[in-house]
């Protein structure tokens, strides 16, 4: 028979293991909404830095797994249970600090990174399709034109004439097709630019919450394995 100590730090740890499990799974939501809303921006971005989403929802995915073995190690009163639970917590909690430096570091050098893609995909434009699609969408998306403007388009339009996507309202009486005189004047890399960093603003804030509430939880769930062992120890 459990003391009431010992069932006051179980139904806790249960409850913090539920706390746990919702931000596993908010991790995840987070993860995909970004995946879906912004995927179609990954031409635009080093292949490196875009797999951050597909690497949240996985974290997710394992955070609601190893919470199930915390609750039934809880329930239970099962030792061997709580402490898995424990370890696989504390090293999901290691990866996600260790997500979180490697994105601090990666963010300082996100700007050129992304012009070189910028470039890379501008300079390629007229020979894939992929390309022209994803430039012609973002243009279209973010009202924006070029890199940083509508004169980087030089060199990949004859006689200034651009993607029609440059233009938003073309005055046919002054000319039949978008031109730089017509073209919108903000560039598309800093419009994107800003969207990622507010994005990751929030995944920071996500991940932040959540390793909190794991410190909690990892405290708990070891106070709780030590519980345990002194009960069986005196069996």
């Amino acid at each position: 028979m459990a003391s009431g100590g010992l069932t006051c730090v179980k139904y806790i740890t249960f409850f913090c293991n539920l706390l746990f499990a919702l931000s596993g799974l908010l991790i995840l939501m987070v993860g995909a909404m970004v995946q879906l809303n912004y995927a179609h921006y990954s031409n635009f971005v080093s292949d490196h830095i875009w797999t951050a989403p597909i690497i949240l929802m996985i974290v997710g995915a394992a955070v609601a797994f190893i919470c199930f073995l915390g609750c039934c190690g809880a329930l239970k009163e099962n030792s061997c249970m709580i402490l898995s639970f424990a370890i696989l917590a504390v090293v999901i909690f290691a990866l996600e600090i260790g997500l979180g430096i490697a994105g601090y570091v990666k963010h300082s050098g996100l700007q050129q990174l992304m012009e070189t893609q910028f470039n890379t995909t501008m300079k390629h434009y007229k020979e894939r399709d992929d390309y022209r699609d994803a430039w012609n969408l973002l243009q279209t998306e973010l009202d924006c034109c070029g890199t940083y403007g509508p004169n980087d388009w030089d060199g990949i339009f004859p006689n200034k004439t651009l993607s029609p996507a440059c233009c938003k309202l073309i005055n046919l009486s002054e000319a039949k097709e978008c031109t730089t005189l017509h073209a919108i004047d903000q560039g598309c890399l800093n419009k994107l630019l800003g969207i990622l960093d507010s994005k990751t603003l929030v995944l920071a804030g996500v991940v932040l919450a959540v390793a909190g509430i794991q410190l909690l939880t990892i405290l708990f769930a070891c106070c709780l394995y030590r519980s345990f062992r002194r009960s069986y120890d005196h069996v």
